[in-house]
């Protein structure tokens, strides 16, 4: 039992050790998986641009000029759901596009030394682009609603990266389980349709019942995006949610390693299947 345990644990942590090694391959990668995303579109890169313009516009005036939403917390409605929008399209974009990563390459499955697991990584670092433009989307409306700024601003890194975590374990388990069965894919689109909703992004946690809101905290999601919110709006350090950041970690620890291991399980099988 013990043999077994430290054969696992080297496993993993040679699966993890090969992302760093192979940095240089995933950003190639992660540029190629950009450029291919807009080949034969007529306005190619210029999408990336356009469509969260066109998103964060479409919900201002829904919401602000239609329903004309109140301010959160003294933050305008606008910039405060931008904030909150800003990482969950991350998340989605990331989790979403790694889920079917590995069956629409199954020349790399073939090749037995290639490092299928840095697939999901080149999601991860190809977001970066779209994320870059959320955020600076989200400064200027800082920036036009002339609220203040702060270096606070800096702690959206340590958010981004915790989603990262996040994000690559569920994506280590969808994407191997989806090379075996395909509806995976659409499972997921589901689940991540019924996340957004049950995380608070459209809506303020304080609009539930207290009796609810412990339940709605137990969601990775919501510690996340708060912290976006407190990071760009609130100025809010993350250590003061001392055992929220222990919960978010414990849970995130667990499916980082349950997606390792259930990518490492599947991985010599994937061949026989595509």
């Amino acid at each position: 039992m013990l043999q077994k345990a430290i054969v696992l644990f080297r496993g993993f942590l040679e699966f993890i050790l090969i992302l760093y090694r192979r940095r240089s391959l995933i950003f190639e990668m992660a540029k190629s998986d950009i450029a291919t995303t807009h080949t034969g579109s007529l306005l190619g890169f210029f999408w990336t641009f356009i469509n969260p313009l066109i998103m964060i516009f479409v919900l201002w005036f829904v919401f602000t000029v239609g329903f004309k939403a109140a301010p959160r917390g003294g933050v305008p409605f606008a910039v405060w759901l931008t904030a909150g929008m800003a990482i969950w399209n991350a998340f989605t974009e990331i989790v979403s596009g790694a889920t079917g990563i590995v069956i629409v390459n199954p020349h790399l499955v073939k090749r037995i030394v290639f490092p299928l697991s840095i697939l999901p990584v080149v999601k991860l670092v190809a977001s970066l682009i779209t994320h870059s433009i959320f955020i600076a989307l989200l400064v200027v409306l800082i920036i036009l609603y002339g609220l203040p700024f702060n270096f606070f601003w800096l702690q959206a890194f340590y958010y981004f990266f915790a989603m990262g975590v996040l994000a690559l374990g569920i994506s280590w388990f969808t994407s191997s389980v989806n090379v075996f069965a395909r509806d995976t894919n659409q499972v997921v689109g589901i689940i991540l349709q019924l996340g957004f909703w049950a995380t608070p992004i459209f809506w303020d946690i304080h609009m539930m019942p207290e009796k609810i809101q412990p339940v709605i905290k137990l969601n990775p999601m919501f510690y996340i995006v708060q912290g976006y919110r407190e990071s760009f709006l609130y100025f809010v350090p993350f250590w003061q949610h001392g055992f929220q950041t222990f919960y978010f970690w414990t849970v995130v620890a667990l499916i980082f390693l349950f997606g390792a291991i259930v990518f490492l399980r599947l991985r010599p099988h994937f061949a026989d299947v595509l």
